[in-house]
């Protein structure tokens, strides 16, 4: 289990692959809050995603990397209130 004070904010999130997740915006509680997606998607942008602690593999100074690849990890993020997106 890594130590959630380890995890920097603005730290890339990438998955076991080492492909881009996300950017943390700061831990919240048991998940990672990432900075808001600004992407095609209405239904997703200019709003937070949630990871849960549960998933980060190891930080790697600057990097916090996933035990999921990140096509997987994506599918596995939260909205703001714990449901998947």
């Amino acid at each position: 289990m890594v130590d959630a004070a380890d995890i920097k904010e603005h730290a890339e999130v990438i998955g076991a692959d080492g492909v881009h997740v996300g950017t943390v915006d700061h831990v919240d509680g048991r998940r990672i809050k990432l900075t808001k997606l600004e992407v095609e998607n209405k239904a997703h942008r200019g709003h937070h995603h949630y990871i849960d602690l549960g998933l980060v593999a190891d930080i790697e100074g600057d990097r916090v990397r996933l035990s999921a690849n990140a096509d997987v990890a994506v599918t596995l993020e939260e909205e703001e209130n714990g449901q998947d997106v």
